[in-house]
């Protein structure tokens, strides 16, 4: 543990560093572009089967809908 009291700057260096680059990818995000992006997956299933067939098929109804216009 004796190298750790020598050469902490070069950890600090590194996680400075880390932290750096998180911030750098996080600014890079287009947080609206990907709120308005339609998914391309069904809704969430769970145990309720019979409204689950419900809603996946008025989803499949919608999405065929919106693939026609475009």
């Amino acid at each position: 543990m004796q190298w750790l009291s020598h050469y902490w700057w070069i950890i600090l260096i590194i996680l400075i560093g880390m932290f750096i680059n998180g911030i750098k990818a996080l600014s890079r995000i287009n947080y609206y572009k990907s709120l308005t992006r339609e998914s391309k997956l069904p809704p969430h299933r769970d145990n309720n089967a019979a409204w689950d067939k419900e809603e996946d098929e008025k989803w499949e109804k919608s999405n065929n809908e919106n693939s026609d216009k475009k």
